[in-house]
C-alpha cells in the first residue's frame, strides 16, 4: 500500500522539523536526564515538607536550575540543524523553494573557481545567526559543560 501523503509531507519545512526532533530527541534526553539526575535530593525533600506537589517542585527547583543544560542543548541543536546539509537535502529534495542556507552557500561554488567574492560574503552571512545564538547563551553553555564537574 502507498501513502502518497507521506512522502510529500517530508518535502516541506514542518517536515524536515519534524526530522530534526527525532533525531535531536535522544541527545537532549541524554543531556538533560544526566543533569537533572544530579540535582540533590534534598533540595525535593525540603519542597515536599514545605508542601509542594511535584509539578511544583519541578517549576520552581528543577526548572530554574536546568537553564544551564537547557541553553547547551538549544545550542547543540541549533548548531547541528543549521550546519546540516546532507539531512536537509535528503528529505527536502534539493527544491529550489525548500532549499536549506547552507546548499545555496555552496551551489554559489563555480567550476572554475569564479565568483568567490560571492562565496566568502555568503559564508560570512550564513554565520552571523549561528555566532550570535552561540554569543548570546555563552555564559549558560559554560555553565552547562561544567555542571558535573568536581571543584579541586
Amino acid at each position: 500500500m502507498c501513502w502518497p501523503s507521506a512522502g510529500a509531507a517530508l518535502l516541506t519545512f514542518p517536515g524536515i522539523w519534524l526530522a530534526h526532533t527525532g533525531y535531536g530527541l535522544p541527545l537532549a534526553v541524554y543531556l538533560l536526564h544526566n543533569f537533572i539526575g544530579a540535582l540533590p535530593r534534598e533540595l525535593f525533600d525540603s519542597a515536599a515538607m514545605d508542601g509542594a506537589s511535584a509539578i511544583e517542585s519541578f517549576i520552581r527547583i528543577v526548572v530554574p536550575l536546568s537553564v544551564p543544560a537547557i541553553a547547551s542543548v538549544v545550542i547543540f541543536q541549533f548548531l547541528w540543524v543549521w550546519n546540516d546539509l546532507l539531512v536537509a537535502l535528503i528529505f527536502l529534495g534539493g527544491a529550489p523553494n525548500v532549499v536549506p542556507v547552507t546548499l545555496k552557500v555552496a551551489n554559489l561554488v563555480g567550476s572554475r573557481g569564479q565568483d568567490w567574492e560571492l562565496l566568502t560574503a555568503a559564508a560570512f552571512l550564513s554565520m552571523l545567526l549561528p555566532l550570535i545564538v552561540f554569543f548570546s547563551m555563552q555564559r549558560y553553555f559554560v555553565r552547562g559543560i561544567l555542571a558535573g564537574s568536581v571543584k579541586g
